[in-house]
C-alpha cells in the first residue's frame, strides 16, 4: 500500500462486478458523454485515438456510438476489435477506463435509435446516410476513481484534511469486472 492510501482512515477502494460495475459505466458515461476512443491499430494521423459521443449505455454494459462505415476507426476495428476507452466526466472526479472489443453493425433500426439531427455535420444526408454504421463496445475490463459524496462534500474534506494535515480523501476507486 502506497503512503498516501496508508494514511487514508476510511474505506477508498471497492471493485465491482455484474450489475454494480454495470451501473457504475452506466452512471458515469452517461455524465461524461465523450470519450477517448483508442483502437489497437492506426491507420491514419490519429494513432489510433479519437473523441467520440457515447450514443447510448445499455442494461448489459454495452456502450453504443455511430460512425463513418469508411473511417480509419473502422478499417482499425475490422482488422482488431480490441479497443480502450478513457473518460472523465468533470476535472476533480469521475474517471473510467474500460477494455474490451468493438463490433461494426449496419442496422438501420439501431442508427434509427440513436440518431441525433446534430449528427447530420457529420452525416450529411441525414439519418438515412449509407455511410453510417453502428458500433457496440462491450466491456470486458475497467478502472474507475471518483469520490463517494460528491464534489461538494470530496472538497470540504480535502479542505478540512489541509487544515488539520491528515488525509481525509472521499474518493473511491476499483476494478471493474464484467
Amino acid at each position: 500500500m502506497d503512503s498516501i492510501n496508508r494514511n487514508q482512515p476510511e474505506t477508498n477502494r471497492r471493485d465491482l462486478s455484474g450489475s454494480e460495475a454495470i451501473k457504475r459505466v452506466k452512471d458515469m458515461t452517461i455524465d461524461a458523454n465523450t470519450c477517448f476512443f483508442c483502437t489497437a491499430g492506426s491507420t491514419g494521423s490519429t494513432n489510433g485515438v479519437r473523441p467520440m459521443s457515447v450514443r447510448k449505455a445499455d442494461d448489459a454494459g454495452n456502450l453504443w456510438f455511430l460512425s463513418a462505415n469508411d473511417s480509419h476507426k473502422n478499417h482499425e476495428l475490422a482488422a482488431n476489435p480490441a479497443v480502450k476507452l478513457y473518460f472523465q466526466r468533470d476535472a476533480h472526479a469521475g474517471f473510467l477506463e474500460l477494455e474490451g472489443r468493438a463490433e461494426i453493425l449496419e442496422d438501420r433500426a439501431r442508427i434509427h435509435d440513436l440518431w441525433n439531427p446534430m449528427l447530420k455535420t457529420w452525416f450529411t444526408e441525414g439519418e438515412d446516410d449509407s455511410r453510417i454504421s453502428v458500433i457496440r463496445f462491450a466491456p470486458q475490463s475497467g478502472y474507475y476513481w471518483d469520490n463517494k459524496h460528491g464534489n461538494l462534500v470530496a472538497g470540504a474534506k480535502m479542505a478540512v484534511g489541509a487544515l488539520v494535515g491528515k488525509t481525509l480523501d472521499d474518493s473511491i476507486e476499483g476494478r471493474l469486472m464484467f
